[in-house]
């Protein structure tokens, strides 16, 4: 593969850029790397790799690429899919990966409004909101129907000011112990903006905020509202992801050289047996044979990535493996998606996110970003409607979120989606269901308030192995899609170092806040220096 990608541009003056290391522009004798994932870390590391000169075996479990972010066909006409995810013009290593098959992203249409609103009523919108911050807090503040202008007074202003007051990775650290649910507390944002503006991003994560990191959430809230000028608007794929995005990406990587693996199971994983990390000698054993390889890149989901790592021999690394296989999984999720025998009022938006329902957190309606849904709709008429439940099994859920945990009655979990989505959009009430489809999964990652040091990073002690996904910590405030592609290359990026050849170069959102940087970042400085 002699093509280099090209980096798309962030629009956020302030974005960072961390160079490639220098080396070889290629390998010059080939190294053999296994990656253990086909989600969207595997293909990352799979690209970066690849462009260098290493033979890559990429094996995945199931039979299309996009890990948590797939989709597959059911009968020819219609897909299914693990729920809606959002392309924010913040993800900029995931819009270069994407940009492999895309260069011009023309396969990612914006969405013109995010709205969110609550079953009591309030509702807010991002559309008009201005992209820079500070005014895209500011706009925020002073449009939002949550947020009261009356309410600023009960704010607590010393906890808001650390909400502009961060500089990463070290205000992860900060939170270590805090939960979002804590911060929460002490900010005092009135009801409707915590739930509408800021508990979504703890639920996005799959997690209730008593569980969720206070960090992470702050790492958001920074990200989206108060550090980048890409805004909130976000991105969705033209098509169902894998039609999109993954089976291009994947045809790419095949003609570049990679062996792609589907259907394929890693059972064990066992060490090289000389310490020299340069040896090689990884052994990869698949419900298809044996793979041996010089590195090893494990980005398969976080349960499966414990249980291999807790199968692996004496090691000498306990400890470490110790803080990497006592990583928690968030609750599990539902996705519904149905297809209905009438259209949806015109009036909907293509996404809306709720709060405040039993169980419902959005509701997509997939004919109008989706092709083949828009498909489906122009031979049978209705609509495509995707229904997306977070953290079920959380005690706020009830009784539906208990049988959601044990997965003892998934008719429950779709009764309750649908009275949910009666009582949001009404006219769905009367119209017929000719297909539904029902997927619960528990195999998402928990960003929980355990020691930011303490959560795996992608740097290992065993000689040739590399992590990466959305569960492995890296300095800059990025997170799920954007997390796993950034992670995917920075495990790219150090086996190629230690063979002495270049990487990839990586983009992240300004880590540092207002209060950091510009004449705000000065006056500070010059106020820091006085009190000392």
């Amino acid at each position: 593969m002699n093509r280099r990608p090209t980096q798309p541009s962030p629009r956020d003056r302030h974005a960072v850029l961390t160079p490639s290391h220098p080396g070889r522009p290629r390998l010059l004798r080939p190294k053999r790397v296994t990656i253990v994932g086909g989600g969207i870390a595997g293909l990352a590391a799979a690209a970066v790799l690849a462009e260098h000169g290493a033979a890559v075996h990429l094996i995945e479990r199931e039979h299309s690429l996009g890990g948590r972010v797939r989709a597959w066909d059911l009968d020819g006409e219609r897909t299914m899919s693990r729920g809606f995810h959002a392309f924010f013009r913040q993800y900029y290593n995931l819009r270069s990966l994407l940009a492999r098959t895309d260069p011009d992203l023309e396969r990612l249409v914006p969405v013109r409004d995010y709205p969110l609103v609550g079953r009591d009523g309030l509702r807010d919108s991002f559309a008009s909101i201005p992209r820079t911050p500070p005014l895209s807090l500011a706009g925020f503040v002073l449009t939002s129907p949550s947020f009261p202008l009356r309410s600023l007074a009960d704010v607590d202003l010393d906890t808001a000011f650390e909400l502009i007051d961060v500089d990463f990775p070290d205000s992860y650290v900060r939170y270590d112990g805090e939960s979002a649910e804590a911060f929460l507390d002490r900010l005092r944002f009135p009801d409707g903006a915590r739930h509408l503006a800021l508990e979504v991003f703890a639920r996005s994560f799959f997690a209730h905020p008593a569980d969720f990191s206070a960090g992470e959430l702050v790492a958001m809230f920074h990200t989206y509202f108060t550090g980048s000028a890409e805004g909130l608007l976000f991105d969705v794929p033209d098509d169902d992801y894998d039609t999109a995005l993954w089976a291009p990406l994947g045809e790419h990587l095949a003609e570049a050289g990679v062996r792609i693996e589907t259907d394929t199971a890693v059972t064990a994983l066992h060490l090289p047996e000389r310490s020299d990390a340069r040896a090689g000698g990884w052994s990869v054993e698949t419900t298809k044979g044996t793979i041996t390889s010089d590195a090893l890149v494990l980005a398969a989901d976080p349960r499966s990535a414990r249980a291999l790592l807790s199968g692996l021999e004496s090691t000498g690394h306990e400890q470490w493996l110790s803080e990497v296989t006592s990583q928690r999984n968030a609750p599990p999720f539902a996705v519904l998606r149905l297809w209905l025998g009438a259209e949806v009022d015109p009036s909907r938006p293509a996404f809306l996110g709720t709060t405040g329902y039993a169980l419902l957190d959005n509701i997509s309606v997939l004919e109008r970003f989706e092709a083949g849904a828009a498909e489906w709709q122009r031979r049978h008429g209705g609509s495509v409607i995707e229904l997306h439940a977070y953290a079920l099994g959380t005690a706020h859920r009830g009784r539906a979120a208990t049988l959601a945990r044990e997965q003892a009655d998934r008719d429950a979990v779709a009764d309750q989606l649908l009275a949910d989505l009666h009582e949001a959009y009404p006219e769905t009430a009367d119209i017929p269901i000719t297909a539904r489809e029902l997927l619960i999964a528990e195999d998402c990652a928990l960003a929980d308030t355990r020691p930011w040091n303490e959560r795996p990073g992608v740097s290992a002690p065993l000689p040739g192995l590399v992590l990466a996904g959305d569960a492995i910590r890296c300095e800059a405030p990025v997170a799920l899609m954007e997390r796993a592609a950034t992670t995917g290359f920075m495990a790219a990026n150090e086996l190629l170092a230690g063979w002495r050849v270049e990487g990839t170069p990586i983009w992240s959102p300004p880590r540092r806040g207002l209060l950091r940087r510009g004449l705000l970042g000065a006056l500070r400085g010059r106020r820091s220096a006085r009190d000392r």
